[in-house]
């Protein structure tokens, strides 16, 4: 029993806080599903929507939660469970979470969130996409494409390889490894879980914009960019570079199936989920959490690559309404999910849900 001393202790310690409680000075919790995004305009609710706004306000994220170590505010939780966690210095966050002894995370689901551009030849903007790889688009060799050998499509291609499009034969040219499979720059996420995933939302009604849909006539009649925003399978690269562009969009293609043996599809791009993936299956070999609980749900602001007749450089970049509407199809499309584990966690909470 506590005493009336420890009751104002910790109510000094909450006011210290700005009056978020310490999640140190609780019971050992254990989210039941957090949803990641990557950053977000101003405040968390009431203005204008970032990658985590529409989660907070819909999911009804309304209590703060203190993350040891971590001097801003970037977790918030309901009622049931779920939590919402913005990564506003990056991944970093990510690990003082998991190295936070007042949570344990070995059962909890993750889904990571956020806007990307989104490859035209596959969907259009305002798709949402369930990953099954996320691909890592950062380690590679470099030439400038003006001075590459006739015969390549470009000038990226895999260290240690000879050309684009092959993999390394010697292993050790990364130094460290013995085994090519251990170069692999895809990080494979649960596939069942993923069409679990897939299979909930596929049926969810998604937002379209006036202007994104005028903007979609500007590409060929037929052709996935120009029909409305879809509900899909595909991989995510992430990539530190912003590029842009029907050259590297080739690329990009080709370095999602020379990574994914063929099997993936590159849908959509960002500067981010290779990076957030590498903490992750670092979390996962310490033990902190559990690889085939991770979902990756990206949504489409931009494509990866101009329509017919517009500029790189008008294209580059050019989010504009886009953002909004990938934002709210986002969470669209990921909320049936949450409520499914959430709804039935005695059943999702020993035993991971699947699709053929």
């Amino acid at each position: 029993m506590k005493s009336p001393f420890s009751h104002m202790l910790l109510a000094s310690v909450a006011l210290c806080l700005g009056g978020v409680m310490p999640a140190m000075a609780q019971e050992r919790v254990s989210p039941r599903v957090i949803i990641v995004a990557g950053w977000e305009n101003g405040a968390d609710t009431g203005d204008a929507p970032g990658e985590y706004q529409d989660w907070v306000e819909r999911e009804h994220l309304t209590e703060p939660v203190a993350v040891r170590g971590v001097k801003e505010p970037i977790l918030r939780r309901n009622a049931q469970g779920v939590y919402g966690l913005v990564l506003r210095s990056g991944a970093s966050e990510l690990m003082a979470l998991a190295l936070d002894p007042a949570f344990d995370l070995k059962k909890t689901y993750w889904i990571f969130t956020g806007i990307s551009g989104v490859n035209p030849n596959v969907a259009s903007v305002g798709s949402v996409a369930w990953a099954r790889w996320v691909v890592d688009g950062d380690a590679l060799r470099e030439l400038d494409d003006r001075s590459i050998p006739a015969d390549w499509p470009y000038g990226l291609y895999a260290i240690g390889a000879e050309r684009p499009n092959t993999l390394p034969k010697d292993a050790n040219h990364y130094g460290s490894v013995t085994d090519v499979a251990q170069l692999t720059k895809a990080y494979p996420l649960n596939q069942g879980l993923a069409r679990w995933a897939y299979d909930l939302s596929k049926g969810v009604k998604l937002a379209d914009d006036p202007e994104i849909a005028r903007r979609r006539k500007a590409w060929p009649a037929g052709s996935p960019a120009s029909k409305p925003p879809m509900i899909l399978m595909g991989e995510t690269l992430g990539a530190l570079r912003y590029w842009h562009g029907e050259a590297r969009n080739k690329w990009a293609q080709d370095w999602v199936k020379l990574w994914t043996k063929d099997q993936g599809v590159f849908v959509m791009t960002n500067e981010e989920s290779q990076t957030n993936q590498k903490e992750m299956r670092l979390l996962a070999q310490w033990g902190y959490v559990a690889p085939d609980r991770i979902m990756v749900l990206r949504s489409g602001s931009n494509p990866s690559l101009p329509p017919p007749g517009v500029s790189l450089t008008q294209s580059m970049g050019d989010e504009g309404p886009g953002q909004i509407m990938a934002f709210d199809n986002n969470e669209r499309a990921g909320a049936p999910v949450v409520a499914e584990l959430v709804k039935h966690w005695e059943r999702y909470q020993d035993h991971v849900p699947s699709a053929p």
